[in-house]
C-alpha cells in the first residue's frame, strides 16, 4: 500500500542495476555517518576537525587549509552539473531543472567559500576526500537517474513547481544564515561565538535546516527514488551534525540558552 502511494509521486525504479544499488549504498553510508556524528565520531572539519580520538595522532594526519578543503568539497560536484548542462543541453524540462538547480547550488557554495566564510582551523584531508566524493557522486547519479527516467511513466502528481519553491527557499535561507555566521566574527577574530539573528534565536543550525530543504527541493523536482532517498539520508546526516553542534556549543558556553534547539524549532 505504501509503495502504491509512493508511485503517485515517484518515477518507477530505473532499468539500471548501478543506480539501484547506489541508491541503497550511498543513502546507507550518508545515514551511517549522520548517526556517527550524533554519537560524537565526527568528520574532521569546522569546529570538529581535531575532536576525534584516532589511531593516528593529530600531527600524523595530513591537514589542508579550510578554504582549500571547502573548495575541494564542492567544486567537483559543481563541475559535474556544469558539464551535464554543456554536453546535454536539450533534454526535457525536468532534467534541465534538476541539472540547473544542482549546478547553482554548488556554484553558490564555492562563492561562499571564497567570499563569505571565515576560517579558524584546518581540515583533515581524509574527511575532505570522503565528503567531496559524496557530493560529486550524488550529483552525477541524480542527473544520470533523471536521464534514465525519460520514457518511464510520469508520476501522476507533478511536484516540480513545489520543488522549485523549496529549492529557492532553501538556497536563500542557507545563504542568509551563512552571512550571519560570517558576521559573528569581527575584524581579525578567530574564536567561536554563539550566533544571533535569523533563526539562530531558536535553533543553532538553521543553515543545516535550509540545506535539507534544498535537498528536498531536488527530490521534488526530480521525483526519482534516488533523489528522495538521498534527501532523507542528508536529513539524517545534518540532523546528527546539528545535534553534535548544539552539544559542542553547550559544552563551550555556560550561557548557551536551553531553549535553542539543534535543527527543528521547539522540537529537536
Amino acid at each position: 500500500m505504501a509503495m502504491n502511494a509512493l508511485s503517485e509521486f515517484l518515477f518507477p525504479a530505473p532499468p539500471s542495476l548501478f543506480v539501484n544499488v547506489m541508491t541503497v549504498v550511498s543513502s546507507a553510508v550518508v545515514t551511517a555517518i549522520g548517526i556517527s556524528e550524533a554519537k560524537g565520531k565526527h568528520l574532521q572539519y569546522s569546529k570538529f576537525w581535531n575532536t576525534n580520538t584516532a589511531p593516528k595522532s593529530s600531527s600524523e594526519q595530513f591537514k589542508i587549509s579550510s578554504r582549500l578543503g571547502m573548495l575541494f568539497l564542492y567544486t567537483p560536484a559543481f563541475i559535474a552539473g556544469a558539464v551535464s548542462l554543456w554536453f546535454f543541453p536539450n533534454e526535457d524540462r525536468r532534467i534541465l531543472l534538476i541539472k540547473s538547480a544542482l549546478t547553482l547550488h554548488f556554484f553558490k557554495r564555492d562563492l561562499e567559500v571564497l567570499f563569505v566564510h571565515k576560517y579558524s582551523s584546518k581540515m583533515v584531508l581524509d574527511s575532505a576526500i570522503l565528503i567531496s566524493l559524496s557530493y560529486f557522486s550524488s550529483t552525477a547519479i541524480m542527473i544520470y537517474s533523471q536521464h534514465l527516467s525519460q520514457g518511464l511513466p510520469q508520476p501522476p502528481i507533478d511536484l516540480k513547481n513545489i520543488g522549485i519553491a523549496l529549492f529557492l527557499t532553501g538556497i536563500i535561507g542557507n545563504l542568509y544564515h551563512h552571512l550571519i555566521l560570517a558576521n559573528t566574527r569581527k575584524g581579525g577574530e578567530t574564536g567561536y561565538k554563539i550566533p544571533k539573528g535569523g533563526l539562530f534565536g531558536i535553533i543553532i543550525c538553521p543553515h543545516y535546516l535550509f540545506e535539507i530543504i534544498v535537498y528536498f527541493g531536488f527530490a521534488f523536482i526530480s521525483q526519482t527514488i534516488y533523489a528522495l532517498c538521498f534527501a532523507l539520508a542528508t536529513a539524517v546526516y545534518l540532523g546528527g551534525r546539528s545535534y553534535a553542534t548544539r552539544r559542542w556549543y553547550a559544552s563551550k558556553f555556560d550561557n548557551f540558552p536551553n531553549h535553542v534547539k539543534a535543527l527543528i524549532p521547539f522540537l529537536f
